[in-house]
């Protein structure tokens, strides 16, 4: 069902998220449906076990799939409405609604540009 182009520039997980997040809104894949293990997929795909468990947690992140600890990893309930959500997006707009807010209170690109650089380095994240 997943099929992996490694010609592609689209990085390796992204095309697997895609492909998980397509199959649930083709009702191919249903809330509460097994997925394969991280170790299974990524010997069925031929690509390195870190880059499907990647892509698990950032779709677990958004409420696509869920892991159940040794039970195994499902379609989580709310995947159908999940599917939609691209946090790439949301983190655009907000980023933008920032900057604009940052410059009218007279901040340069180049110091939020750097503020940015220094909040993301104390997170430690």
């Amino acid at each position: 069902m997943i099929t992996i182009d490694l010609d592609s520039k689209e990085p390796l997980f992204s095309q697997l998220i895609n492909q998980i997040k397509k199959a649930v809104e083709t009702k191919k894949l249903s809330p509460g449906d097994a997925l394969p293990s991280i170790r299974q997929l990524a010997n069925e795909l031929e690509l390195n076990s870190k880059t499907v468990a990647k892509a698990y947690s950032l779709l677990e992140r958004d409420n696509v799939i869920e892991s159940k600890g040794y039970r195994g990893t499902f379609v989580h309930p709310q995947a159908p409405k999940n599917v939609q959500v691209d946090i790439n997006d949301w983190l655009n707009e907000q980023m933008q609604l920032d900057v604009a807010r940052y410059r009218k209170a007279g901040a340069t690109d180049s110091e939020i540009r750097i503020a940015f650089t220094n909040a993301v380095s104390q997170t430690g994240n």
